[in-house]
């Protein structure tokens, strides 16, 4: 891993000066498979073979600064780091605030498995059964929908931690888990009692990097790098490394957006990149 990993509020009052040089960028530690503290005391994961690429086609060194969730807003505006290289949902809200570079990747959900039990290729095939889930969360709500219960009356077990709603599919107690894709593909490269289903949803949202409003010239710079790595097949390669599963196609990982940022959201750029992998 090339960048290397700061910790506590030390480290983020040393960040606010930011060179083209020697950036920081912020990302919730811990997150798998997208970012994770490794053996050898620094980062690895999916956005961080994103982030090296793309400092490595820029010329510059990173740090990747270890930021909670919950504050990382908050610190992006302060200016403690250029960029926010957790995996970030566009929303409407979020992009008055902030600036979107290129999406990269889909925000998709999938259901995990028991190996060797049917396959789930549509939502039918759960009718009925027991669907683990991480009690309260996003995946919780959309699975407890009126609509969607009245519908398939499936019965949700609910757990404090997804690695226990995991555990219970494992163990036969549940016949699925509810999460986003890439969660699933990577809890199934490490676990091989559990498989992925080969239904996946699409939300119809996509996720990219955010840079403060002011950074305008630096997100032009990731936007055109971005663009080739989608183009020339990195960004799909990092997905399947990362999940054991191919992105889908056509989508966010392939398909290289006009402009500069994402269409249809607030501070998107209709001005070419310039990156000539469009």
């Amino acid at each position: 891993m090339k960048a290397a990993i700061a910790f506590g509020a030390a480290a983020l009052v040393a960040a606010g000066s930011t060179s083209a040089a020697d950036m920081k960028v912020a990302a919730d530690v811990g997150y798998s498979p997208h970012v994770m503290a490794s053996a050898s005391g620094g980062v690895e994961g999916y956005n961080v073979d994103i982030m090296d690429e793309i400092a490595n086609r820029m010329g510059v060194k990173h740090e990747v600064i270890d930021q909670e969730w919950s504050g990382i807003f908050a610190g992006l505006a302060a200016g403690k780091y250029v960029v926010i290289i957790a995996p970030t949902t566009v929303t409407k809200e979020r992009s008055e605030k902030m600036l979107f570079g290129e999406p990269y990747f889909e925000v998709n959900y999938q259901f995990l498995i028991k190996k060797g039990a049917p396959q789930v290729n549509k939502l039918e095939d759960l009718a009925g059964k027991k669907i683990a889930v991480n009690k309260g969360n996003f995946y919780d709500k959309w699975l407890s929908a009126p609509e969607r219960m009245n519908k398939y009356k499936w019965e949700l077990v609910r757990f404090g931690k997804n690695a226990d709603a995991i555990q219970a599919v494992a163990t036969g107690r549940a016949d699925a888990n509810f999460a986003g894709d890439t969660v699933m593909g990577w809890t199934a490269k490490k676990n091989p009692l559990v498989e992925p289903s080969n239904l996946v949803i699409k939300s119809g949202r996509v996720g990219a990097m955010a840079f403060h409003t002011t950074s305008t010239e630096m997100r032009k710079k990731f936007e055109k790098v971005v663009e080739c790595m989608k183009a020339d097949g990195t960004v799909a390669k990092i997905h399947e490394k990362w999940t054991g599963q191919k992105p889908v196609a056509g989508g966010a990982a392939y398909k290289v957006v006009p402009g500069i940022g994402v269409p249809g959201f607030t501070h998107y750029d209709d001005s070419p990149s310039g990156s000539g992998c469009g």
